[in-house]
């Protein structure tokens, strides 16, 4: 609990963050700033190519067929998970994390109503590195919600090759069903994922089992919960916020490889190329920073931001992957025994919907400080840590590689009896260090560097020292590690070998060596060769980033031998499929329906003439049942379409169609609560509301009792 109320007393004092500066900076007389993702244009439903990450790790061929299968219960789904992903010995999270969340805000918010303790939706999150039994990038790249009582898993995972998420349901995921997986409608999950990928609470997560009071009710239905333990703190909320922002940068690298370097003239593809060999500098040093060159600056730098002018001259606006916290047992002491009154704690206010418009996050700037620094550091989440070793490797075994040296003086102090020395090393062109060695019958044994700098950027700390070779008289010869790596310089060179030398006729002083081993210009020549070679033209193309590609075309560069072949199954699946084909935002009706009908198809088909019951398909079915629907369903649609004539703060719900959705009608929330089509929909519903009570709708008697006691939309199987 520390940390929870760290965190409190830091968003206390930190009420308008970095985000919120840019946002206001940015609402001046510059131009107008770009989407990198505009929360109205969600692409077309399926992928333009690829495949999702899920189906791809379900894939499976049985008698030269391919197809998708899921284990079954969704602790074995856990369970395969799990096996694929690094776990960290120092840490008792499992691989994946997961919460429970029984009164949330996702579609499936109702399903369990009112019986949400005894069946919370798991929210699942991947944050942990690739373990050895997987091929391919798992981190920070899936997302699962899985709600028992609807039998739905809903699924957010990334394409590689169309450098996007997908957005995919699977249905009858229970036991004795047949699930069937299905890309989801895209414009339907925009509404709430204004940015194009995975979305979760700030802190404190009080939705979660984080929350005590969540917990103890979750524990008091004695329900196993798929062995997700009830107790837990906010560590692994905690995770899964810090997962979803690091997934929301893909947007940005992903436009800033595509169209911040140009087409794909040969300057174009060395810009490309000098970006990725940063970042991959950036991933091999662990996120040291590096100063830029003279080259780098005239390959990449200057192009890059002589092109962002010119496209995004009011800088490019990053989508925002937070939404508000919220208690929902906020001044509730005792969870209530009624059904009615256990509904209406499921409401949502207006003012924690996702489907409210979020400002951007920040607005990137070719020209702003760290502008670089956050492209390189985006694109470096595009290498895995097993990559990362297999480079390594390639690396240690290239001959021929150069090495510098690089010495500093030195103080050493040690005090009876001498089974430690001290030492401190500072030159200005040379290392400049802290740390012990340790003595073992008067000989080195071992140590530590509590902190090395170097010229050019290299800051690393608790460096440990091995015993490598024979040691020098009064000195000690050490080989540096960082956990189980060499470590790195900023430049990306590997540290190789440490000597100390004490001075024989004043112990105290002496001096350091430290060996450089400056084999990453190996991969900035392969780098140039891919580049300027053959492959250049496809691997640096203004495209979704090739990341297996290039790094297969890398280690080969390198000298590493090819992969096997891999995921036979998964290139030989059926083509991606809806269940139904979405409606097209303010497309007509195609079926024969009542004229007063009409007006709503333009408006609402989109999300409401689904084969989903959450939200509700009210514009499903033949014209009697669309009609039966629409009257069923009055009460809500007149709230939800009167909400508009009301200021933000004024308002209990959202209104509809989403504010964030308006401009793919080429409105905005001003133009649409003056406009005829909204007037039309809100005069049909109160006439439908009329001829039930004899006198017009009034809004606030509609929700005297709160949005969740109104009738539902879909009548009660």
């Amino acid at each position: 609990m520390d940390l929870r109320n760290a965190l409190l007393a830091s968003l206390l004092g930190l009420a308008c963050g970095p985000g919120a500066v840019m946002w206001a900076a940015a609402e001046t007389t510059r131009p107008a700033p770009t989407w990198v993702i505009d929360p109205a244009v969600p692409g077309e439903d399926l992928p333009p190519v690829g495949r999702s990450l899920f189906d791809q790790l379900f894939a499976v061929a049985r008698n030269g067929q391919s197809a998708i299968e899921l284990p079954f219960p969704f602790t074995a789904l856990l369970a395969r998970l799990d096996a694929l992903l690094a776990s960290d010995p120092g840490s008792a999270l499992p691989p994946a994390k997961r919460v429970l969340i029984p009164l949330g805000r996702s579609l499936q918010r109702t399903a369990a109503a009112p019986d949400y303790f005894a069946y919370p939706r798991v929210v699942v999150a991947v944050d942990s590195e690739n373990g050895p039994n997987s091929t391919f990038l798992l981190k920070d790249r899936v997302y699962l919600g899985y709600q028992e009582k609807s039998a739905v898993l809903e699924v957010i995972s990334y394409n590689e090759a169309a450098g996007r998420f997908e957005f995919q349901l699977v249905k009858d995921y229970r036991a004795g069903g047949q699930p069937q997986v299905f890309y989801a409608n895209r414009k339907l999950c925009f509404a709430c994922h204004q940015n194009g990928s995975p979305i979760f609470s700030r802190a404190l997560w009080d939705e979660t089992n984080a929350n005590p009071q969540i917990a103890a009710l979750l524990a008091a239905t004695g329900r196993r919960f798929y062995g997700i333990p009830v107790d837990r703190g906010i560590d692994i909320p905690y995770a899964i916020d810090n997962a979803t922002e690091r997934a929301n940068g893909f947007a940005l690298s992903q436009k800033l490889w595509r169209e911040g370097c140009g087409d794909n003239d040969i300057a174009a593809r060395r810009c490309r190329a000098g970006l990725f060999t940063a970042a991959l500098r950036h991933a091999l040093s662990g996120g040291q920073t590096w100063a830029p060159d003279a080259a780098f600056d005239q390959t990449v730098a200057e192009p890059l931001r002589r092109e962002s002018r010119r496209r995004w001259p009011g800088g490019l606006a990053i989508g925002n992957p937070d939404i508000p916290n919220r208690n929902p047992l906020h001044k509730v002491a005792d969870w209530p025994a009624e059904p009615a009154a256990r509904i209406a704690h499921s409401n949502v206010a207006a003012r924690f919907e996702p489907l409210t418009p979020r400002a951007p996050r920040e607005i990137w700037q070719a020209e702003a400080p760290g502008a670089l620094t956050t492209l390189v550091a985006g694109l470096a989440e595009f290498v895995s840590a097993p990559e990362r070793r297999q480079i390594e490797v390639a690396l240690a075994r290239l001959p021929d590689i150069a090495t510098t040296q690089l010495t500093a003086p030195c103080r050493f102090s040690a005090n009876a009896p001498a089974s430690r020395w001290s030492l401190n090393c500072t030159s200005s062109n040379g290392p400049s260090l802290a740390g012990t060695v340790n003595l073992t019958a008067g000989r080195p044994s071992s140590g530590q560097l509590t902190r090395l700098t170097l010229p050019g950027g290299t800051a690393l700390s608790n460096l440990d020292l091995v015993p490598s070779g024979p040691a020098p008289a009064n000195g000690a010869s050490f080989t540096l590690r960082l956990g189980q790596q060499l470590p790195r310089s900023a430049e990306g060179h590997v540290l190789g070998r440490l000597v100390f030398r004490r001075s024989a006729s004043n112990p105290t002083t002496g001096e350091v060596v430290l060996d450089i081993r400056q084999d990453f210009a190996a991969i900035e020549r392969a780098m140039t060769r891919l580049a300027e070679g053959p492959q250049g033209e496809s691997l640096f193309a203004p495209q979704a980033i090739p990341r297996e590609s290039l790094l297969a075309e890398l280690l080969a560069e390198l000298g590493a031998p090819a992969a096997k072949p891999c995921c036979q199954a998964a290139l030989n699946l059926p083509a991606p499929r809806l269940e139904v084909p979405s409606a097209a935002l303010g497309s007509l009706v195609t079926a024969p329906v009542e004229s007063a009908l009409q007006a709503f198809y333009p408006y609402c088909a989109t999300c409401h003439q689904t084969a989903e019951t959450f939200p509700p398909n009210f514009l499903a079915g033949n014209g009697a049942q669309v009609a039966a629907r629409l009257r069923q369903c009055a009460p809500r649609l007149y709230v939800r379409l009167a909400m508009a004539d009301l200021a933000q703060e004024q308002r209990d719900k959202t209104p509809m169609p989403p504010e964030s959705m308006l401009p793919a009608f080429a409105t905005n929330s001003e133009r649409w609560r003056n406009s005829a089509a909204r007037k039309t929909l809100l005069a049909q519903v109160s006439d439908w509301l009329r001829a039930e009570s004899g006198r017009p709708p009034n809004l606030n008697e509609l929700l005297a009792g709160g949005y969740e006691a109104l009738r539902p939309c879909l009548p009660t199987p």
